[in-house]
């Protein structure tokens, strides 16, 4: 088999484990991870069956080639997203993706270098957060083709960056550098080039290294505090449910042992 035949049946996103943080790798670098359908597909199938894992403690998005995604692969609209009836059976495969990966309940990190356009930024507005090297390119420039943002995408980049700023990114279609990106919400913080690596490794091992319990009650809380008004009593007792856990009592141990803490999730 040829080099370019091995690289043909790579996988488009690829799983990578280690210990209690998986990363999925986009996987197209000759179309600088463009998404096509099948892609979205495997992204769906992988966050779902991660998502179910208890021992997860951290899933990080990230892509080959020095690019995180330069959107969707444009060339198959034609035979697959060109009417209103076939992007309602694109965008069920499509929203099944991105929600997974919104609903993950473990902590999710988007490690963003290049272009993070169209499709890449739709999916790294549902992370937890997003790191980013000073090189990455954000933005949506859809009205260049004439398409309108599915809910999934518009409700999370309104709740990041504001109605302003989110209207400024799909109206005018620019795309932003990674210091404004951060400057109207889009990311958790800009490095220099060649610290990506350092910077997204230093921010797994924080998170693997919190108590993971604590973390999806955080996630699951951050999406309730979107609406307090529809916080019941019991709601508002549900963050001091930790404090019966063993990883909280295993806490106070190390602390006041000035120990590390050996989280179980428990």
């Amino acid at each position: 088999m040829t080099a370019a035949g091995a690289a043909r049946q790579a996988p488009s996103i690829e799983l990578e484990r280690q210990d209690a943080v998986a990363t999925l790798w986009l996987n197209r670098p000759e179309r600088r991870n463009a998404f096509d359908l099948a892609m979205w597909q495997r992204l769906g199938d992988l966050t779902l069956d991660l998502a179910g894992d208890d021992s997860l403690r951290c899933l990080v998005l990230r892509g080959r080639g020095g690019a995180f995604a330069a959107g969707a692969d444009i060339s198959e609209f034609p035979e697959k997203r060109y009417s209103a009836a076939q992007a309602e059976d694109y965008a069920r495969i499509m929203d099944r993706a991105t929600e997974a990966v919104a609903d993950c309940p473990a902590p999710t990190l988007a490690v963003i270098e290049g272009p993070c356009v169209g499709g890449g930024l739709e999916l790294a507005v549902q992370c937890d957060l997003r790191i980013a090297s000073e090189n990455a390119r954000l933005g949506i420039p859809i009205n260049r083709i004439g398409h309108c943002l599915p809910y999934p995408a518009m409700i999370a980049l309104v709740e990041l960056a504001g109605r302003a700023a989110a209207l400024e990114i799909l109206l005018e279609g620019r795309i932003l550098t990674a210091e404004e990106a951060l400057s109207k919400g889009l990311l958790t913080r800009v490095v220099p080039d060649g610290e990506l690596e350092a910077e997204a490794a230093a921010a797994v091992k924080r998170i693997a290294a919190g108590a993971p319990l604590a973390a999806r009650w955080h996630k699951s809380l951050a999406k309730k505090a979107r609406r307090p008004e529809t916080l019941d009593d019991e709601a508002w007792r549900e963050p001091l449910i930790s404090c019966d856990t063993a990883d909280y009592r295993e806490g106070i141990r190390a602390f006041l042992a000035k120990d590390k803490p050996a989280f179980r999730g428990e």
